[in-house]
């Protein structure tokens, strides 16, 4: 993935911020709803943008598309959450806490990757 697919990519994201309209149909959650897009936008590429492993660009690249196609299908721009008790994934005997954890962030679906208190 060449930076200008990554600027592309960016741009695209902020033109649907620029042309989102808020499913309720009221100006102020349109309005609410716009900046948060282009909040978390330049939030998530500025963090990003000393990454230089192929790997993790692309996993950045997937999770955006991902987000992208949720959002625009649901009308929705937050990220979707996942509900999952704490202890809720099938255990081997023995396993702790630590091993609860690692199952849980292996489990995080993919546009959830970025937010870390989810």
């Amino acid at each position: 993935m060449s930076r200008s697919d990554v600027l592309s990519l960016y741009r695209r994201v902020l033109r649907i911020a620029r042309s989102w309209q808020a499913q309720s149909g009221l100006l102020q959650d349109t309005d609410t709803e716009r900046k948060y897009i282009t909040q978390e936008a330049r939030t998530l590429f500025r963090q990003n943008q000393q990454m230089t492993e192929p790997e993790s660009i692309q996993r950045c690249i997937e999770e955006c598309e991902a987000r992208i196609e949720i959002g625009l299908h649901y009308r929705n721009p937050y990220p979707r959450p996942t509900y999952l008790h704490p202890m809720g994934l099938a255990t081997q005997k023995g396993r702790k806490l630590l091993a609860q954890q690692k199952l849980r962030k292996q489990a995080k679906p993919l546009y959830l990757h970025s937010h870390d208190d989810t």
